[in-house]
């Protein structure tokens, strides 16, 4: 008996697919028309590659419209840094690039290419990729390792040793010099009295995790200091601290050693951080998905891995475009 083998586009057929999906949404001559249809003839592939592109379009058209908006501000804010005379309103891009054609666009510029990165990036002096996990010395042999897609600057003058934490998470291994040791993320500083600890940036602030020694930590130049010790952790953001309180560090800090381990995490939390590790974009749709509770163990350097072993538990559905957009829903 004869097997029908199905048709499976390339990436390359799937980009012009959503090409064309653009295209034939704004208006195409009659031109147009006739060689799209030439085009969706020539190859049973492109058939099956516009198929999809019309099934990522009907879903990409709200997690579009976010992405545009975060690039539009981000590019602003990239202007802004590099005091460009002549500014113009990036708002009227949202409207643009809300289409599918804006996934098509972040996603072909090249492999995760994202323009808050640049942003970011543009006053750092180490950065890691999606992915890779550095560790780097600094000048006074402290040693920092940074977690995927994670950047830091550095400032050793004016008698202190300064890093801001620009993007991801670093893992801090001081050498003592009698010099003051602050690192800085969003708003609020951790001052070094001895130890290793890490601070991870959060969407609308940070964390500290303190695996040895001793750690001050204050949410804004105006707050009161809070000082943590060995398994100890405190998250702030816009100006307050949370109580601080007892976590299992070295559990916390296995990214180091290549795994994520959640308890009664969302899933709209451990795609955030899958999709740091991912070179690409993972987009979650369901409202009511992204709140389901995991547990669990995961090595980090497979996060399609992951995504099947949850979709097994869970049961959502998964949409892959062109190697670099996972939807989920």
């Amino acid at each position: 008996m004869n097997t029908i083998e199905p048709v499976i586009p390339t990436p390359a057929q799937e980009q012009a697919a959503l090409a064309w999906l653009s295209l034939l949404h704004d208006q195409p001559s009659s031109g147009d028309q006739a060689t799209f249809s030439q085009w969706l003839q020539a190859d049973p592939a492109h058939a099956e590659a516009y198929a999809r592109a019309q099934v990522v379009w009907e879903l990409s058209e709200v997690p579009a419209r976010t992405m545009a908006d975060e690039d539009a501000s981000a590019l602003q804010g990239y202007l802004d840094a590099m005091n460009r005379s002549r500014r113009r309103s990036v708002v009227r891009w949202s409207g643009a690039l809300a289409m599918a054609a804006c996934l098509l666009l972040m996603i072909s510029l090249g492999t995760g290419w994202q323009l808050s990165r640049w942003v970011d990036d543009l006053g750092a002096d180490y950065v890691s990729a999606p992915g890779e996990i550095r560790t780097v010395t600094l000048a006074d042999q402290s040693q920092v390792t940074l977690d995927t897609d994670s950047a830091i600057a550095v400032d050793f003058s004016r008698g202190e040793r300064h890093v801001q934490v620009r993007r991801g998470a670093g893992f801090f291994n001081v050498t003592h010099t009698g010099e003051p040791f602050v690192v800085e993320a969003e708003k609020g500083r951790a001052q070094v009295l001895g130890t290793q600890f890490e601070v991870r940036l959060q969407p609308h602030g940070a964390k500290v995790t303190v695996l040895s020694g001793r750690v001050g930590v204050t949410a804004d130049r105006s707050a009161g200091q809070q000082v943590l010790t060995a398994g100890q952790q405190v998250a702030y953001g816009k100006g307050l601290a949370e109580k601080l309180h007892a976590v299992d560090s070295e559990a916390q800090l296995a990214w180091r050693q290549g795994w994520l381990n959640y308890y009664k995490a969302t899933l709209a939390d451990v795609v955030q951080d899958l999709e740091r590790y991912y070179p690409g974009r993972i987009v979650l749709l369901n409202d009511e998905l992204a709140k389901r509770r995991v547990s669990g163990s995961f090595p980090s350097k497979d996060p399609q891995s992951v995504l099947s072993s949850l979709q097994a538990v869970l049961g959502f559905e998964q949409h892959q475009l062109l190697g670099h957009l996972i939807i989920l829903r």
